[in-house]
């Protein structure tokens, strides 16, 4: 609920419809007496007060209301109104306890944003000592948490940013690797120049080259027009090579040379480009066994792994957890016009609970959802609870068939075509329940002819 203190009708009106439209629960009070009233019957979220309620126009008046107001409610915040406005009358309000100072007339998306930014800081807890250190040597405006690994991690961040050194960034699916990777960009001395995205999981073999180096006209078939690749649009800048670990073997060779040399030739070209880029890698799968098992190269891991960074999942941070269901709370209530939202303390320390095999990406969908779908401005755990999606359901191990019935090839076949239709032809949860890569699956799928989409 927000509280208008004002003793012009024109002005509660003015100040009602605004917010109203913008989806606030609105009071409105005339000056000292009925704001008490109000006090005594609701506490507000936030309180609009104006400073003059008689021919005075020093502003005293809304002082003493506000102090007033601040020993009963101190936890509200109080955005002062007045059409008599001084650098002085604002600092002594400031000093008083406002989070705001507006003169009158207001623009309405000034005022709106005052309101909605004082609202997300009263349910925000003050970071911690370590945090707020490290938010004043360099920029983590998107990575929430407080949790000691990953103040750890924030620290490696910031003081390797500065350099050109390779990082690799490993974690579960769903833990921010993206974010991290944003993070080292933002904060190294190239900040300024391209910053290129490139999830290698989604690139098949034969379109790998185009991809990254770029190509020239009737290189093949379709080459209708020279393109650009991912490295030369990154040059100056950093390019985030994202699921790394799904590269084949061709694939890796090729990579390895860029990163090695700086060079490259677009496909179809016979002429050398030099790049200059800072490489970031990110990968769920585990490197080293990789490696040792002939999977990757380990000349190219330890070309991409100078720095290595290692997320940890949100089940071995859970006290992060209520800081970011109400980080994803407070910018849903702007995104869906529903200022009023709030998660209760229950809600809070069951959703802590949670395994969230999915992490970060599993639990603001979960949030989201309970969003979208409840009517209730308090969410409780019953709006969460029911988007939470089961895992499949193990069942009894099956026998395998009697040596002699089935070749290995048909048993292959079996099992892929099984996989494909438990995962609804989701061809990257396929190759991670079969254990093998992308672009190995796909070379099956095409060895067997079972009808596939590379759109996930």
């Amino acid at each position: 609920m927000l509280l208008i203190i004002d003793d012009d009708i024109a002005v509660q009106t003015s100040l009602s419809l605004l917010f109203r439209k913008e989806g606030f629960t609105v009071r409105v009070a005339d000056g000292p007496f009925e704001t008490r009233e109000v006090l005594a019957d609701e506490i507000p979220e936030l309180i609009l007060l104006d400073m003059n309620f008689s021919v005075d126009t020093s502003g005293n008046d809304g002082l003493r209301l506000l102090r007033e107001i601040r020993e009963r409610v101190p936890n509200v915040p109080v955005i002062l109104i007045t059409g008599w406005g001084s650098i002085e009358l604002a600092v002594e309000g400031m000093r008083a306890g406002a989070k705001d100072f507006i003169t009158k007339p207001w623009q309405n998306d000034h005022l709106l944003q005052s309101a909605r930014t004082a609202l997300n800081l009263a349910q925000t807890k003050p970071a911690s000592p370590n945090r707020q250190r490290l938010d004043q040597q360099y920029q983590f405006d998107h990575i929430v948490g407080e949790d000691p690994k990953l103040l750890d991690i924030l620290s490696t961040i910031g003081r390797v940013a500065a350099t050109d050194a390779p990082v690799l960034i490993t974690g579960e699916s769903g833990t921010g690797k993206e974010l991290i990777a944003e993070a080292v960009h933002q904060n190294s001395r190239r900040k300024r120049q391209p910053f290129v995205k490139v999830n290698l999981g989604g690139i098949s073999s034969t379109l790998f080259e185009s991809e990254l180096f770029g190509h020239v006209r009737g290189a093949f078939t379709d080459a209708k027009s020279d393109r650009i690749g991912r490295f030369e649009l990154a040059n100056k800048g950093s390019i985030f090579l994202d699921e790394i670990g799904d590269l084949d073997a061709s694939s890796q060779v090729k990579l390895l040379r860029v990163l090695q040399d700086r060079t490259f030739e677009p496909l179809g070209s016979s002429k050398s480009k030099t790049v200059d880029v800072r490489v970031i890698c990110a990968t769920n799968r585990n490197l080293e066994d990789m490696v040792a098992k002939g999977t990757f190269r380990e000349d190219l891991f330890y070309r991409i792994n100078l720095i290595t960074v290692k997320l940890p999942a949100l089940r071995e941070r859970p006290n992060d957890i209520p800081t970011l269901v109400q980080f994803f709370v407070n910018n849903l209530k702007t995104i869906y016009g529903r200022p009023d939202l709030r998660v209760s303390p229950a809600a809070l320390n069951w959703l802590k609970n949670l395994s969230l095999p999915g992490n970060i990406r599993q639990l603001k969908n979960i949030v989201e959802r309970a969003v979208l779908l409840s009517i209730n401005d308090e969410l409780a755990i019953a709006d969460f609870e029911k988007h939470l999606t089961p895992g499949p359901t193990p069942s009894a191990p099956s026998s395998l068939p009697p040596v002699g019935t089935m070749t290995l090839e048909e048993m292959e076949y079996q099992m892929i075509r099984r996989a494909m239709e438990f995962h609804q032809n989701r061809v990257s949860k396929v190759a991670r329940a079969l254990g093998i890569t992308r672009f190995a699956l796909y070379r099956r799928l095409e060895k067997f002819g079972i009808p596939y989409t590379t759109d996930e």
